[in-house]
């Protein structure tokens, strides 16, 4: 039965689109986030800080999968920098307000890449055409 599972696991990580990995990397940089949150109240540091440091390890891939010859990349490089700052900050602290405060930032990413990642390619070059008839 494990096996099967195993498999089936295995099976589905390797059929993951590139949008479906950076959907799933925010999700689990969330949930460990969320575990750290639960854990600094118990003082159960040793959990705080294992958490912590998957978050960074998480915000670490997604900010080595940028392409930086995308603009949006250098502003995504930059909001992972702080990510980084403050998962380090509060680790250090045992600081969970700071914990709690990326929670919402990191969800709205997900969201945000969740949506890029159902819309068709047609209708990402409209939304990108938009976008640069605005700037202009």
């Amino acid at each position: 039965m494990t096996n099967a599972f195993s498999a089936y696991k295995k099976q589905s990580v390797t059929t993951l689109t590139p949008g479906d990995v950076v959907v799933r990397l925010y999700q689990e940089a969330e949930r460990q986030l969320n575990r750290a949150s639960y854990y600094i109240p118990l003082k159960d540091y040793a959990q705080v800080n294992k958490a912590l440091t998957k978050a960074q390890d998480v915000v670490n891939a997604l900010r080595a999968s940028l392409d930086m010859s995308i603009p949006i990349s250098k502003n995504l490089d930059s909001l992972y920098e702080y990510f980084n700052r403050e998962i380090i900050a509060a680790n250090l602290k045992k600081d969970k307000e700071k914990v709690d405060a990326l929670l919402p930032m990191i969800a709205e990413l997900r969201e945000a890449f969740a949506e890029i990642n159902t819309m068709s390619r047609e209708q990402m070059i409209e939304q990108e055409k938009a976008a640069l008839a605005a700037a202009e």
